[in-house]
């Protein structure tokens, strides 16, 4: 009986041992699902992250969207694991209409949202003129300051990024009629509108030069975009891979040495 006795708890022992192998062995299949929406940002990703993430064990699965809803409503039900797309501002806007938190990890590469024109050479024809822009309230702001800046128009000093309508334009001396619409209709509309105001990423995926803006954005760190995780998953092992390998100087080296990605603006942590 005794002896029985004691091989009972050995038997427990070796079942408990076993279900831990087992669970250790699910741990170490490192899959990411990442999202990512058209433009330049995949391309990054392919070229400098994966890379690194593959020797350190992961597999790579790439989830395409069209839209920058869904993309951040599948990181906050866990579908995807990340996604590569958006700044924090507009993040920040969805987070607040869905309900969800998600959070930035670490900013990417991002081209500069861009004023362009298929019917005009220079900003001098400004007079009863179309501008095309974002329709929704974040990336309207981005372009309206554009238009500011070079002395279009002028905006209201209480400007909210998050609510902005053509409303908040207090002066408008040369009758620019405004054309709100959805962002990556953005490049269709050059032949349409006399100037587009589109954003980098759809800029780039419809083939527009980012030098052959009339004029760019001066993008500042809320607009620069982000790897977006829900926010209680943050100190995660593959967010701090994936934070890694952008800081890396391999990542760093893949951008600058690709001419694809000139006229960029360039995280804090891209060395000199």
């Amino acid at each position: 009986m005794r002896k029985k006795g004691f091989m009972i708890p050995i038997l427990m022992l070796i079942v408990f041992i076993v279900g831990c192998n087992k669970s250790n062995a699910a741990d170490e299949e490192k899959e990411l699902n990442i999202g990512f929406n058209p433009g330049p940002y995949i391309d990054q990703f392919k070229l400098g992250i994966e890379p690194q993430l593959v020797k350190k064990g992961y597999e790579i699965n790439y989830v395409d969207f069209t839209d920058g809803i869904q993309p951040n409503l599948s990181v906050d039900s866990e579908e995807i694991d990340a996604n590569v797309f958006q700044h924090t501002i507009y993040m920040e806007s969805i987070n607040e209409e869905e309900n969800i938190n998600l959070a930035g990890a670490v900013q990417v590469p991002t081209p500069p949202m861009g004023l362009y024109s298929n019917k005009h050479q220079t900003l001098k024809d400004n007079e009863n003129v179309v501008v095309a822009m974002p329709s929704d309230p974040v990336n309207m702001t981005r372009a309206l300051t554009i238009l500011e800046e070079i002395g279009w128009i002028t905006l209201t000093e209480e400007l909210d990024p998050l609510r902005v309508t053509e409303n908040d334009v207090v002066d408008n001396p040369n009758d620019i009629e405004f054309r709100p619409m959805d962002s990556a209709q953005g490049p269709r509309a050059l032949d349409d509108v006399d100037y587009v105001a589109v954003q980098g990423n759809y800029a780039v995926s419809s083939g527009l030069e980012l030098t052959s803006a009339l004029q760019q954005e001066n993008m500042e760190s809320p607009y620069v975009n982000v790897v977006a995780v829900k926010e209680e998953n943050l100190e995660h092992q593959y967010v701090k891979d994936i934070v890694e390998a952008y800081h890396s100087e391999e990542f760093q080296e893949a951008i600058l040495s690709n001419k694809q990605f000139d006229g960029y603006a360039l995280p804090d942590y891209f060395t000199e």
